[in-house]
């Protein structure tokens, strides 16, 4: 059973927390030692003066010796004197205020900290914010990139972050040169499929023509058979030649972009398939979108010799339908009967020259390992998607998602 893991704070929110966290701690320590130099400024025995006119009321003793009728000092804990209830007295307000005085220090004095803490943590979480801006535009940037229809287009955009060179200055400098090293890396990949396709494709086309030109001319059976061979063998790498040209150049967006119907296209593909052992059904209902006309034929064009070439025996069919999403999308559909696909391996045949075993027809020219992925590089550099799934029974259904058109 998969785990399922707890709710995970943000940098900003744990940063917020510690900080209001550290003013509490703080405020709370210097709460406690005011309360301790309060508390030794006001002692529980105090000294006081108490001025007294005359006897207390109800009282005729006079006043003890040494009073000149203003005043006398006495002890609160002095209750040897004649008026000793009135000290007692004297000595519990004395305590009760001193008490209140306390208690007043820590409630009002909890209240402040109280609301200058949370004051305070408010703040922390507007700097940890504005602190943290220039990392969530790397963060922005990073998922622009992984989030394109293919990656590798999109490592021409650079973060580009201005300000004080700090650890997140430095942090988008090293982000941005690995993606110049990263662009670089598939620029030169593409541009070496290309100089490659084309330089390969120049001796083949030379052995194509004298083997065409030598190979009718000759008397020997055994020599023709070889010549027809050599033919095969050479026309496959053409084809694989081809394959590489188109799947490198399809790698770039669409630059120039036009309008196109894919019913148009789907029906001009359907009339060019010679006939033979498979039935192509055709339901094409309108399907506008722009790009490429000549990519998106060839999409169509890879998507039915696939259904036909990966197909039974006998009595197989592929079904080839185009129409709109409830998006307004432009959408291809292919549906052949074949041998059965497992479902973990459909992401495989989008690879270059992966094959699905040994389920082709007798007789058929093996394909270049090409055609998927060829489909699935033209729908990204649409800004579209392609999907399969196995069909019930065998087979496969893929479904090709372009914009719509503008």
């Amino acid at each position: 059973m998969r785990r399922l893991s707890p709710a995970r704070l943000t940098i900003r929110a744990r940063l917020t927390l510690v900080y209001g966290g550290l003013f509490l701690l703080a405020g709370l320590l210097l709460l406690g030692v005011t309360y301790a130099l309060m508390s030794q400024r006001l002692p529980e025995n105090s000294t006081f003066t108490v001025n007294r006119v005359g006897p207390a009321p109800g009282e005729t003793t006079p006043p003890p010796a040494g009073y000149d009728g203003d005043g006398v000092s006495v002890r609160g804990d002095d209750v040897g004197l004649p008026w000793s209830d009135e000290m007692e007295q004297v000595t519990r307000m004395v305590g009760q205020a001193r008490q209140d005085a306390l208690e007043a220090l820590l409630t009002q004095g909890g209240i402040a900290l109280v609301v200058v803490g949370a004051a305070a943590t408010a703040f922390g979480w507007l700097i940890a914010g504005r602190l943290l801006q220039p990392l969530h535009r790397v963060t922005e940037t990073a998922r622009r990139i992984a989030s394109a229809p293919d990656a590798d287009r999109g490592l021409h955009e650079r973060i580009a972050l201005t300000g004080p060179p700090d650890e997140i200055r430095e942090l988008a400098d090293t982000f941005d040169l690995m993606l110049a090293r990263l662009d670089d890396a598939f620029d030169s990949q593409r541009r070496f499929i290309g100089n490659a396709s084309h330089e390969l494709r120049t001796p083949l086309t030379l052995n194509r023509t004298l083997l065409e030109v030598m190979v009718p001319g000759s008397t020997s059976p055994e020599l023709r058979q070889l010549g027809s061979t050599l033919l095969a063998v050479n026309a496959r790498h053409e084809r694989l030649i081809d394959g590489l040209l188109l799947l490198a150049r399809s790698e770039h967006e669409v630059a120039e972009r036009s309008y196109v119907d894919l019913a148009d296209v789907l029906e001009h593909v359907v009339t060019q398939v010679p006939p033979g052992p498979v039935t192509v059904n055709t339901e094409a209902a309108e399907a506008p979108t722009t790009g490429s006309s000549v990519l998106l034929e060839r999409l169509v064009q890879n998507l039915v010799e696939n259904g036909v070439r990966h197909n039974v025996p006998e009595h197989g069919w592929v079904r080839v339908s185009s129409g709109t999403g409830p998006d307004g999308t432009a959408r291809v559909r292919v549906e052949n009967t074949g041998p059965v696909v497992a479902p973990y391996e459909i992401s495989s045949l989008f690879e270059p020259f992966r094959r699905l075993g040994g389920d082709r027809l007798a007789g058929n020219p093996p394909g270049a390992g090409l055609g998927l992925s060829i489909v699935r590089a033209i729908a990204r550099a649409h800004g579209g998607t392609v999907e399969a799934e196995p069909r019930s029974g065998g087979g496969l259904v893929v479904t090709v998602v372009l914009p719509a058109a503008d």
